[in-house]
């Protein structure tokens, strides 16, 4: 498989950091849809291009973002970058924490006459389960981010599955180990 199908996995603390400026989020997530070149990122950001060149450059420094191809026009270079790889994975050793921030960082406002669809869930299952279940949900991830039609609007999906620190209580037949048997009443 190419090393561009495979998910770069962050682990540099340059990446997290490029990854954290909001203009550099949405960045990576416009090049999830295409290469684009630093007038397209200006237009499509609403920026000016000397801060773009500026983000892209540090995406590249970190590794996430590379030239694709150049091409002569009106007599300059014209420059067309692209993502390294199709996905992130964050390293084992953490970074579920950016991640958060990340999806906290691009939520739009909800409308009021929309509530919004956060929601925390929590599911009870066996160590299979879960595996199965993450398996699963790897394999709802897209490949290829493509422009949708102008009818669509984008939104984010955060999934982590993760092993929630909930107590549990005892069933409802099995008396707890402290419980002490009531006395009977004395008269």
């Amino acid at each position: 498989m190419d090393d561009d199908k495979q998910p770069l996995i962050l682990r540099s603390s340059a990446q997290f950091k490029a990854l954290g400026h909001p203009l550099r989020h949405r960045m990576v997530n416009l090049l999830r849809q295409r290469p684009a070149t630093l007038g397209e990122l200006t237009t499509a950001l609403g920026s000016t291009k000397g801060t773009v060149g500026y983000h892209v450059r540090v995406l590249r420094e970190a590794g996430l973002v590379r030239l694709a191809s150049t091409r002569q026009v009106r007599g300059g270079t014209e420059h067309r970058f692209e993502l390294v790889s199709t996905g992130f994975r964050l390293d084992e050793a953490g970074g579920a924490a950016f991640l958060f921030d990340a999806a906290l960082a691009e939520m739009s406002p909800a409308p009021a006459a929309d509530p919004g669809h956060t929601v925390l869930r929590h599911l009870w299952l066996t160590p299979g389960q879960a595996r199965a279940l993450a398996e699963r949900l790897e394999t709802l991830r897209p490949d290829h981010h493509e422009a949708a039609d102008l009818a669509t609007e984008p939104y984010g999906l955060l999934l982590s599955l993760y092993r929630a620190d909930i107590p549990r209580l005892p069933p409802e037949d099995v008396p707890a180990p402290d419980a002490r048997s009531p006395e009977p009443p004395t008269r």
